[in-house]
């Protein structure tokens, strides 16, 4: 767990004064993260947005003194030696302000905001601009800091759309982030995938954990042995959950072993008698490098990020 708990009030107290400030940053990969902070002269923090972006440590004077004192009241400054450091971070996506762990993101408890995250509320709003059918309910499965939940509740306000996730942590950056976004139809829920919540959905979008990550992480590790657990769980709820017309969108990694997309095969096999139509396709097909390095993906020849879509027809 984070050290200290953030209070809810006091991190949407900040958040607002950080969109007052005109605030915006565009997190990137860890590896990219890495690389960026390892420059000698990105060693300390020199402005909101290496502190709360970048997540370098500060000497105290570099912070607002408003600024400061709202993380104070959030429990998110904490001592570095004789600097200072942030327990959180504020990234920008869609015109909004997203609250969420900390560089690096390693603890059990993480809620991790990047690239994908981008990439999938993208997929999702592409999807529901697509879509000839009303969206009366929806779904975001492990919504983190709910950026799809969010996403998808802007374009159709008069929506309810249940933001639902395992992770208490999680729960507590959404609240504050649907609050930032003003997204009034969006409520965050506790649920192990949908099986904390009632009823049927037209629309559920999730990017589950995917990676196979020997450490465990829950933001990070997806299950089995190629990290694809979790992705077909949620093929499973949907093909229970939605309504006619329905669709899921659901985003995805996958490690591309000798011209074989192991998803895509565990995928088909798991939908075929659902009565489900489904699309699939790679959004990128060469990400996180670095993994092929390690013992855990030394079998793959790439790792590809993939959408697929499943419709109840």
């Amino acid at each position: 767990m984070i050290a200290t708990t953030p209070t809810v009030a006091a991190l949407k107290e900040l958040g607002t004064a950080l969109k007052d400030f005109g605030y915006a940053f565009t997190t990137v990969t860890p590896a990219t993260h890495a690389r960026v902070n390892g420059r000698p002269h990105n060693a300390l923090a020199r402005n909101l947005r290496d502190v709360l972006g970048w997540s370098r440590p500060c000497t105290r004077d570099v912070l607002p003194s408003g600024i400061a004192a709202l993380m104070d009241a959030a429990g998110v400054l904490e001592r570095d030696g004789d600097l200072w450091r942030s327990q959180v971070r504020f990234s920008t996506y869609d015109g909004e302000l997203f609250v969420h762990s900390a560089y690096p993101t390693t603890a059990p408890d993480a809620v991790f905001f990047g690239p994908d995250t981008y990439r999938m509320a993208d997929a999702a709003t592409a999807h529901l601009a697509a879509r000839d059918r009303p969206v009366r309910r929806a779904a975001d499965i492990g919504c983190g800091t709910g950026a799809g939940a969010i996403a998808v509740a802007k374009r159709i306000p008069d929506a309810e759309v249940l933001a639902v996730d395992i992770n208490p942590a999680a729960l507590r950056f959404t609240e504050v982030n649907v609050a930032l976004a003003g997204t009034a139809g969006v409520r965050p829920c506790h649920s192990d995938l949908l099986g904390g919540v009632d009823g049927d959905f037209d629309l559920i979008v999730a990017n589950p954990p995917f990676m196979i990550d020997p450490v465990g992480r829950a933001y990070r590790d997806g299950g089995g042995p190629e990290g694809h657990d979790l992705s077909l769980a949620i093929l499973d709820a949907a093909a229970e959950r939605l309504t006619p017309g329905g669709s899921l969108v659901l985003f995805s990694g996958t490690g591309i072993v000798a011209g074989h997309d192991p998803l895509r095969a565990a995928a088909a096999e798991r939908l075929k008698d659902t009565g489900l139509t489904w699309t699939y396709r790679e959004a990128d097909p060469d990400v996180y490098g670095e993994e092929l390095d390690g013992e855990a993906y030394a079998h793959a020849e790439r790792l590809a990020v993939v959408v697929l879509t499943a419709t109840r027809t």
